[in-house]
């Protein structure tokens, strides 16, 4: 009799992948041009600390994204040519550009005051994690060290979520 077949490599669907990215952006839009709110005063120190938070956000997304170079894809599917990175911001956490988004969600959230605006970025968190979970998944399956990587690093926020080796 022979041998369990090994389990086949997770992949996500294509549609479901990019399904996933047009959700991202629709929430990331609605908390650009939500109508503003009034849970708390939108002072000029309210307004500084969300443009800051947002300029961080924008500068993380930047240079992660310019860290995997020809590897960047918006979808959570990884290229099958590409390189896993572990230096840099990736050393910090494996999902730095979905971090600087939520870093930047978190200053819309600030300069919008709004309970809607606070409800968009938790569907965006929520997508941003089904994303990362996901392409946890299939990098396991493309890089052998990728265990190891994820057992020491964090998922979105440095030292939370990481792999049980």
């Amino acid at each position: 009799m022979d041998a369990d077949p090994a389990p086949a490599p997770f992949r996500l669907h294509p549609a479901a992948a990019w399904a996933l990215v047009a959700a991202q952006f629709v929430f990331l839009l609605l908390l650009g041009f939500l109508p503003w709110g009034s849970l708390w005063p939108r002072e000029a120190a309210t307004i500084v600390i969300g443009l800051v938070l947002v300029a961080l956000g924008v500068g993380i997304a930047l240079a992660a994204g310019g860290a995997l170079g020809r590897t960047l894809t918006p979808s959570p599917i990884p290229k099958a040519d590409g390189q896993l990175v572990t230096s840099g911001v990736y050393s910090l956490v494996r999902h730095p550009i979905y971090s600087g988004l939520l870093v930047l969600g978190l200053g819309l959230i600030a300069i919008g005051a709004s309970l809607l605006h606070l409800l968009a970025w938790i569907a965006l968190l929520s997508i941003l994690m089904a994303k990362a979970r996901f392409e946890d998944l299939m990098l396991l399956d493309q890089y052998p060290g990728y265990r190891d990587y994820a057992a020491r690093v964090g998922r979105l926020v440095p030292g939370i979520g990481r792999v049980r080796s």
